[in-house]
């Protein structure tokens, strides 16, 4: 049987290439579930590599292996396009519920796939903020943080 989709945040993803607190559950989820993320994972996460290369937390050749792997694995991963109904969604969720942009399209985009699939999937995060916004809109939240 295949494994049940989940959305997970790019706060989780990178517990799974960094171990920091909350990597251990993050890695336990990856693995139960088919990971479904937004289409701007891939470039959030460089983001936060390079943030974390910039302050001294990683090494050049340390950054670099976990951009590699991000690489390699996002064959595996099943992307949401930030398309028009997932912008719809998370203009109202900034306007709405008072969330940043990157929280919303992330939140819209778990809303989206959803409901493309009928039915529920679980939202896997590690961000406070995006936790208590998810869980305003009715999102089956799972904290790794």
């Amino acid at each position: 049987m295949a494994a049940a989709p989940a959305y997970f945040d790019t706060s989780v993803l990178l517990k799974r290439y960094i171990n920091e607190p909350g990597s251990v559950r993050a890695r336990e989820a990856l693995r139960r579930f088919r990971l479904v993320c937004s289409a701007i994972a891939p470039v959030e996460a460089t983001s936060m590599v390079g943030r974390r290369l910039r302050s001294g937390e990683l090494s050049a050749p340390a950054a670099r292996a976990i951009l590699d792997r991000l690489h390699d694995d996002r064959a595996q991963w099943e992307l949401v396009e930030v398309q028009p109904a997932v912008l719809d969604r998370a203009e109202s969720l900034v306007f709405d519920v008072g969330v940043a942009t990157l929280d919303a399209l992330h939140i819209a985009s778990a809303l989206v796939f959803a409901n493309e699939v009928g039915r529920r999937v679980s939202f896997i995060t590690a961000d406070a903020g995006q936790r208590a916004a998810a869980a305003r809109v009715n999102l089956e939240v799972v904290w790794v943080g």
